[in-house]
C-alpha cells in the first residue's frame, strides 16, 4: 500500500501545481496539453481526484521512527 501512496501523492502533487498554475497565472496545464481530447482531460482530473482520496489515508497512517 506504501507504493500506491507515493504514486498517488505524486498525482495529487502534480494536481496541485496544476491548480496553482490556474490561480496564479489562469493557465491549465492539463487542458493546454489536451485541447481536443475532453475524454483524457475528465480521466486526468477523476485519477487525480482518487489519488486524493488515497492520500486521505496519509492523515491516519502513524509515523515510525527506525
Amino acid at each position: 500500500m506504501e507504493t500506491l501512496q507515493k504514486i498517488a501523492l505524486v498525482f495529487t502533487i502534480l494536481g496541485a501545481v496544476n491548480w496553482g498554475l490556474v490561480g496564479i497565472l489562469d493557465f491549465n496545464l492539463v487542458e493546454f496539453l489536451f485541447k481536443d481530447i475532453d475524454i483524457v482531460r475528465r480521466i486526468i482530473y477523476i485519477v487525480i481526484a482518487v489519488c486524493g482520496l488515497i492520500n486521505i489515508g496519509l492523515l491516519f497512517t502513524h509515523i515510525e521512527d527506525n
